[in-house]
C-alpha cells in the first residue's frame, strides 16, 4: 500500500495512493484503525504534506561503506547516531531553501523508516514488526557549518533541511532496494540498500535500546556514496525502488515565501486534535 498524506476539505487526512487520484480514509495509522470512506480525489487539488508528524528524526551516519571510503571515514563498529528536529521537514515538491552564507549545501538521499508501534528495547528479530512502512528522506546538510562544527545539530537542523515523502509504501522488504538520487536529471548517487553496514532491523533494535521510539518517529538510515552541493535553481529527486520519488527544488532565503504560523514550506495549518495526523 502506498499511503499519502494531504490536506484537504480543511482537514488533514490519509488515503491510498491510486495512480492520479487518492482514495480517501477515516482515521489515520498512528492512532488505531483506517476505514475506507469510497471517497477519492485528484492528486492535483490536494495539499500534499510529509507524510508523518514525527516526535524526533534519528538519523544514522557513516552507515555505507562506499560512502565511508568517500569521505575518507572508518567502518564504524556500532551505528553512529544524531537526530533532526521535525521542523526541518517538508513535503514532496516543496523546495530546499538555502539560508544566508551558509557555504557549501549538499544533498544525501536515504530509505526512511516510519514507525508504526511503540518501541522500547526491541529484539532484533521483533524490530520490523514496529514499522509501519518506508519513504524518502534527504539529509541536506550545510557541509562547512558541519566540518566547523564537528557535530551535526546546526548543519542538519535548518527549516527545510528534511525533505520527506512522497508518502509511505507499506509491506516492503528494505533489505537490498536500489537507491537512485539526480540533481537536474544528472545521476549522482546509485545504489542498494544491501551497501548498509547494519540493516534496517539491526538499526531499529539498537536505537530502541537508547530512546523510545513513538508512532509515526522517522529513522533515516544513512545515504550512499555519491554525495555533493546543490545550490539555488537545482532540483534534487531522489527515487527507491518500491517506495518512490521526492523531488524537490532548491531556491534561496530571499526567493522562498513567507511562513506565520501556518508552518514552513510544504506543511499545512495544525489540525485540533488529530494526534500525529
Amino acid at each position: 500500500m502506498h499511503l499519502s498524506h494531504f490536506y484537504a476539505f480543511g482537514r488533514h487526512l490519509y488515503g491510498q495512493l491510486q495512480g492520479d487520484e487518492i482514495a480517501v480514509f477515516d482515521g489515520n495509522p498512528f492512532e488505531g484503525q483506517m476505514s475506507p470512506t469510497g471517497q477519492t480525489i485528484s492528486v492535483d487539488v490536494v495539499h500534499i504534506l510529509p507524510p508523518c508528524r514525527p516526535s524526533k528524526i534519528v538519523c544514522v551516519g557513516s552507515n555505507y561503506r562506499m560512502h565511508c571510503v568517500e569521505m575518507g571515514r572508518p567502518i564504524p563498529d556500532v551505528p553512529k547516531l544524531f537526530l533532526k528536529p521535525p521542523s526541518a521537514l517538508v513535503a514532496h515538491d516543496a523546495p530546499i531553501v538555502i539560508p544566508d552564507g551558509v557555504g557549501r549545501v549538499d544533498f544525501e538521499g536515504e530509505l526512511a523508516v516510519v514507525i508504526g508501534r511503540r518501541m522500547t528495547r526491541v529484539a532484533e528479530e521483533d524490530a520490523l514488526d514496529h514499522v509501519l512502512g518506508y519513504s524518502i528522506l534527504n539529509d541536506v546538510t550545510a557541509r562547512d557549518i558541519q566540518n566547523a562544527d564537528v557535530q551535526f545539530t546546526r548543519a542538519k537542523g535548518f527549516d527545510t533541511f528534511s525533505p520527506l515523502g512522497p508518502g509511505i509504501t507499506t509491506d516492503l522488504n528494505p533489505s537490498d532496494l536500489r537507491i537512485l538520487t539526480r540533481v537536474n536529471g544528472v545521476v549522482k548517487q546509485d545504489s542498494r540498500t544491501s551497501d548498509m553496514i547494519f540493516s534496517v532491523r539491526t538499526l531499529l533494535s539498537f536505537i530502541s535500546r537508547h530512546m523510545t521510539l513513538e508512532p509515526g518517529d522517522v529513522i533515516a538510515t544513512g545515504t550512499p556514496s555519491g554525495v555533493g552541493p546543490i545550490v539555488p535553481g537545482d532540483e534534487v529527486t531522489i527515487e527507491i525502488e518500491g517506495v518512490g520519488t521526492l523531488t524537490n527544488p532548491v531556491i534561496a532565503r530571499q526567493d522562498a515565501p513567507r511562513h506565520g504560523a501556518g508552518g514552513a514550506p510544504g506543511s499545512a495549518p495544525r489540525a485540533q486534535g488529530v494526534g500525529h495526523e
